[in-house]
């Protein structure tokens, strides 16, 4: 290994996220080893000091943390299973996004090619790499958590560990997914109705800021209940809920605006009446969409 008066890491996958996780262990003194399919997205980390190996068996040689950022589980494959004999002693930190069952299956493979697995997902885009505030969920050997704890902790400050078993990072961070992707989408559909209407993203920023934030209090009031099973509808009505979603449907078909989304929470909740919710609260869906659509 390159350079033993520094502490070392390796970094395979150079997208926007490889990229800044190099830039902050460069920043911290770290003696750095990239690798990339695209050699030339290693320029700038070269003129920095990184080294760019020349194979993948020579970047997981250089380390024994590895930490690889690729699109997915299946790039993984593409790139170290023809360096798998190189694999030996290493620690990788998987930060790609995908499954949790495809985290453990990657994780039975390190294992039987002498590497253990430690599963990440990152919760901030990389604009958050390096920063204190910033958080990535962790699964998988414990030993190799705490042993290379102050390497996770340069990704991001806030390091979460979440258990042994390899798919819980990859549970916690499409849980955020989840969240993130459907909660954005309801605000481009509503920016695109209020433009439909005249109006633009400035003019509706501060409504949606504020429906945003009403949005943690809800959580909490649901959380309890729906633990417990209780979808009683004294606080609200699931009927009613549908009569507000087919109203937001009209309104953005009157408008002339694309009304898939909507349209799909319509059905939703016209599943959810159908299927003998219709006094019950709101929060009785989850108990649909817990179960596979008909």
């Amino acid at each position: 290994m390159a350079n033993s008066t520094k502490p070392q890491v390796t970094i395979v996958g150079l997208g926007p996220m490889g990229q800044a996780m190099a830039e902050s262990f460069l920043d911290r003194g770290y003696a750095v080893t990239v690798w990339n399919r695209t050699a030339a997205r290693a320029e700038s980390l070269v003129a920095r000091g990184a080294v760019l190996a020349s194979s993948a068996s020579d970047a997981l040689a250089a380390s024994e943390v590895v930490i690889i950022s690729l699109t997915d589980y299946a790039a993984m494959y593409d790139v170290l299973a023809p360096a798998s004999s190189a694999l030996v002693g290493r620690v990788l930190v998987n930060l790609s996004s995908d499954t949790p069952e495809r985290a453990r299956a990657a994780a039975r493979w390190a294992a039987a090619h002498g590497a253990e697995h430690l599963t990440g997902g990152v919760t901030v885009p990389p604009s958050g790499i390096g920063q204190p505030d910033s958080a990535t969920f962790y699964s998988g050997p414990r030993e190799a958590f705490d042993r290379h704890r102050h390497v996770l902790e340069v990704v991001t400050g806030r390091v979460d560990y979440r258990g042994d078993d390899p798919g819980l990072a990859a549970l916690f961070y499409q849980l955020g997914m989840v969240m993130f992707w459907t909660s954005m989408l309801g605000h481009w559909q509503a920016v695109a109705l209020a433009q439909a209407n005249g109006l633009t993203a400035a003019d509706v920023l501060p409504h949606a800021t504020e429906t945003a934030n009403s949005l943690p209090s809800f959580f909490a009031f649901y959380a309890d209940r729906i633990d417990a099973g209780q979808h009683g509808g004294d606080v609200d009505r699931l009927a009613m809920g549908l009569a507000s979603v087919e109203h937001v449907l009209h309104t953005h078909a009157d408008a002339g605006v694309d009304t898939a989304l909507p349209a799909a929470v319509v059905d939703l909740f016209r599943r959810g009446v159908n299927a003998g919710h219709a006094a019950d609260s709101f929060s009785s869906l989850v108990e649909l969409l817990r179960k596979p659509a008909a």
